[in-house]
């Protein structure tokens, strides 16, 4: 035997020597997963733990009218806003209609508006003593104007805001469709509607079903409108037991209902998610399409529309305007709102940070070791934007107060409820920045003697940073605008935009949460542009919070 041949490695010793090492990536990825099941195994265990009096009002018509109040909440804001969405979406993008570009640019807008600011701005305008009421008392003597409360107030507050889910498919999904189909129908003497029906519809419907369900599964999870309309859901009712009652276990078992139904909605969702394979192949068609004439009816079309943006961005501004012209300047920037300020970054800032480290872990295994394993840490962490921030917060509550309890009422808490609820937007960036990586680089490098995680530090972390850090600065904004587990995590003495916003809409003192409100539709504005791209592309936007 040569010198040189008995220096060769052996490769069975060489695999055995990488397998440990390959291995390693999936502890902190493992450790992500974990973290998510915290809200899962706390329901799981309350549940177990609580007494019959929380059984019996489990199986009571209280119950009863929870399921049909969240259901029908749900149910009703998935129908309009589908119905709002789809012809919104042919006028922008298959007719002649006057403007069109600028109602398709402004569509989207309505998700910078934090739903529970939405819900302040609807009763200050529309409530009892609103905006409205004054405007007709005088020049037409009403005194009273019917209440908004309730499920009506609801549900028109959640469309409002929330309906861009649907459209933002929509039109994506307009723009890719084949208009080959619809043509050949018009050609076998179908008339334009029946032709429409039968042939464009069809190929509309997994991106109508997919924004209606994650409109759904939003007024499920949904806290502040609710709360503030006054309409008893399931998220209301269990953080009402928490903070008012403290039953812990009448809680747990409502929340176990409430991740059983978006469970059930999210496995609708991930069977109707859209191919994008075959999106591309009809987007390559779709640039032959041209623009349907529609006559005297786009100006009907122009009057939706318009009706649309005046409701749900013209409003909204006007009345955030009214309330910082009328409020007392001095309370612009106080003690108060500066540390609210700060509270939200901190709390954000380290969210993001956390979340992406955990995030990358994920993607790696995600991308580079396939198989059960994997699959299973990726469904486990992005499964936590389904739970709602309420089951999040009690999760962790009971996690602290059995096994940690220095985590108590701590900063580092609330933060690790953020990365819970988020890290599936981290998980997304490095993903999709994972991906720009060309891994023939790595093998060169590898090739050359470099190590692992040289390979990874000089090579493709920096070839992913722009995706990881289009996910770190999404968490972050998101982070910005949770409340419920703000509300129930935060340190004593801890304020954020949101909590100071919701004490001031929870007493009716709106003026108060002007400059709060104006600084978060800002940061969800900047969100909004940062991740549109993505969303469209991807076929399936995120929830906002």
């Amino acid at each position: 035997m040569s010198p040189s041949a008995s220096q060769e490695p052996d490769p069975r010793l060489t695999s055995s020597a990488r397998q440990p090492r390959r291995n390693l990536i999936f502890i902190p990825a493992g450790f992500a997963a974990l973290l998510t099941l915290i809200p899962i195994l706390y329901v799981v265990v309350r549940s177990i733990d609580a007494d019959h009096y929380a059984w019996e009002r489990l199986f009571s018509d209280r119950t009863l009218e929870l399921l049909v109040n969240s259901l029908g909440l749900a149910g009703a804001v998935a129908i309009a806003a589908i119905a709002i969405s789809l012809p919104y979406a042919w006028l922008v993008t298959s007719t002649n209609m006057p403007g069109r570009r600028f109602f398709e640019i402004t569509g989207p807008l309505p998700l910078v508006v934090p739903s529970y600011v939405g819900a302040a701005i609807m009763l200050d305008a529309f409530g009892p003593r609103g905006l409205l009421q004054q405007l007709l008392e005088s020049p037409l003597g009403v005194e009273r104007v019917p209440s908004i409360y309730g499920f009506f107030g609801a549900f028109v507050t959640l469309t409002l805001f929330t309906y861009p889910y649907v459209l933002l498919l929509a039109v994506a999904a307009f723009k890719r469709v084949d208009p080959a189909m619809e043509e050949t129908a018009r050609g076998l003497g179908l008339s334009p509607v029946r032709a429409f029906v039968r042939a464009t519809l069809p190929q509309l419907r997994p991106a109508l079903v997919a924004g209606g369900l994650l409109c759904a599964l939003y007024a499920i999870s949904d806290f502040g409108v609710v709360s503030l309309m006054r309409f008893d859901t399931f998220t209301r009712a269990i953080y009402n037991l928490y903070r008012s009652f403290y039953d812990p276990g009448g809680a747990a078992l409502l929340a176990s209902l409430v991740i059983v139904l978006t469970g059930t909605i999210l496995a609708f969702e991930y069977r109707l998610r859209l191919d994008p394979q075959k999106l591309a192949v009809r987007s390559a068609r779709s640039a032959e399409r041209t623009l349907a004439t529609i006559g005297r009816w786009r100006y009907a079309g122009l009057a939706f529309c318009l009706t649309v943006f005046l409701l749900s961005i013209a409003m909204p501004l006007f009345v955030l305007g009214y309330w910082i012209a009328t409020g007392p300047q001095a309370q612009w920037f106080d003690a108060e709102t500066l540390n609210a300020i700060t509270g939200s970054v901190s709390a954000s800032g380290w969210a993001a940070f956390a979340a992406t480290a955990l995030a990358i872990p994920v993607a790696i295994v995600s991308l580079k070791h396939p198989g059960r394993a994997a699959r299973a840490i990726e469904i486990i962490t992005t499964s936590g934007f389904a739970l709602p921030g309420v089951v999040v917060a009690l999760g962790l509550v009971f996690f602290a107060t059995r096994f940690a309890g220095v985590l108590y009422q701590s900063l580092a808490l609330l933060v690790i409820a953020y990365v819970i609820r988020f890290i599936p937007q981290a998980i997304e960036g490095a993903r999709a920045g994972l991906e720009r990586a060309d891994p023939g680089l790595d093998e060169a490098a590898r090739g050359l003697g470099a190590n692992r995680m040289r390979v990874f530090r000089t090579i493709t972390l920096p070839l992913a940073a722009p995706g990881v850090a289009a996910g770190a600065m999404l968490v972050f904004l998101t982070a910005m605008k949770e409340l419920p587990a703000t509300l129930i995590l935060k340190p004593t003495g801890f304020e954020t935009l949101a909590t100071r916003i919701w004490e001031a809409a929870s007493t009716a003192s709106y003026s108060q949460a002007a400059v709060p409100a104006l600084i978060l539709i800002a940061i969800s504005a900047v969100a909004l542009a940062a991740g549109s791209s993505k969303r469209v592309d991807s076929g399936r936007p995120r929830p906002r919070d």
